[in-house]
């Protein structure tokens, strides 16, 4: 078998990507671009034999370059994933998919058109072993009916936003940034779909450092009755951390910094029960392997186009909430 042949763009995060294409015996890393000369001398060093690119577009250009990771500043990404599709190119991209809705759409319509082409997302909360447990028990009715849910993606990392390049682009939103992690952890979970939503945000943290919300609150509604909440904290003076509480008619779900508490009952001379499980314990390019499985065998990545386009949906349709007064309908892309 020919062994897939991956670039890179982006050597920030997108670095962490390497491991996850090299954990794969029938892909290899071939090239990696950033517009740093920094980046790329320390990268030719560390890994030798790796073309360099100063420029997206040569990389993307490349006919011996089979699947692409984009990870880039938000900004570029929906011109990157375009020009990836059109150079018959396989495309794994850091969130988020992109930052306005027609461009989602016109994403989709290029997949449609291109149905050999996988995309995916970086999604990587559902590779958390504690999250998937969770999952686990869910399918497995241990949690009982699901009721309320609740996420909180607490960044603590206010610089990112008032000194980098997140505060420096034509449009930055956290909700698209960070809060599509929550968005789809909770839509992976409940297997239900977001029918409306409500929002408000600030960016009392940022102290006018930041031109837009620095954190944002919406309430969910769920087609199936099953209500929700995701809040997004940039500037939160608290470590990074994604909280996370379920409801269902048996038991409750609190995700904690040392370990997650399962109650199982409302009597509380009865102790809840404590779960191990590793948090956070997923590796940057945990669902690499998944994705570069999906174009190799023609089957589903465990991040699929359809649940990129579903949480980046409910995205657009919290970052709308919040710029207005009232719930908003989310229309999926």
């Amino acid at each position: 078998m020919k062994k897939l042949r991956a670039g890179i763009i982006g050597l920030g995060v997108g670095e962490k990507h390497i491991a996850g294409y090299r954990s794969h015996p029938d892909c290899r890393v071939v090239a990696l671009c950033d517009f740093s000369d920094e980046k790329l001398e320390a990268a030719g060093k560390k890994y030798p034999g790796v073309r360099l690119f100063s420029r997206a577009e040569e990389l993307l250009d490349d006919p011996g370059i089979d699947v692409v990771s984009i990870a880039s500043y938000d900004n570029y990404h929906h011109e990157q994933i375009v020009r990836a599709i059109s150079r018959n190119k396989h495309v794994f991209v850091e969130k988020p998919l992109c930052l306005y809705r027609d461009q989602a759409v016109e994403i989709k319509r290029l997949l449609g058109e291109r149905p050999d082409i996988k995309l995916s997302s970086n999604l990587v909360l559902r590779a958390e072993p504690r999250f998937r447990e969770l999952r686990r028990m869910i399918a497995a009715g241990e949690m009982g009916q699901l009721f309320y849910v609740e996420g909180d993606y607490n960044y603590g990392r206010l610089n990112k936003i008032t000194e980098g390049w997140r505060g420096k682009i034509d449009f930055y939103s956290v909700v698209y940034g960070g809060g599509v992690h929550m968005v789809d952890l909770l839509l992976w979970l409940s297997g239900d779909r977001v029918a409306e939503v409500a929002a408000y945000g600030n960016n009392i943290a940022s102290q006018g450092n930041f031109r837009y919300n620095d954190m944002v609150v919406s309430i969910l509604k769920f087609r199936s009755g099953l209500a929700g909440k995701v809040a997004v904290n940039f500037g939160c003076v608290a470590p990074h951390f994604h909280g996370l509480r379920v409801y269902g008619t048996r038991a409750t779900f609190t995700n904690g910094y040392d370990h997650a508490t399962l109650w199982e009952t409302r009597d509380p001379a009865r102790p809840a029960r404590q779960i191990t499980t590793p948090y956070p314990a997923a590796e940057k390019g945990a669902l690499i392997y998944s994705f570069v499985e999906s174009i190799l065998h023609d089957s589903p990545a465990e991040v699929t186009p359809e649940d990129v386009f579903a949480a980046m949906s409910v995205c657009f349709a919290i970052e709308e909430a919040a710029q207005q007064t009232g719930p908003v309908v989310v229309q999926y892309v």
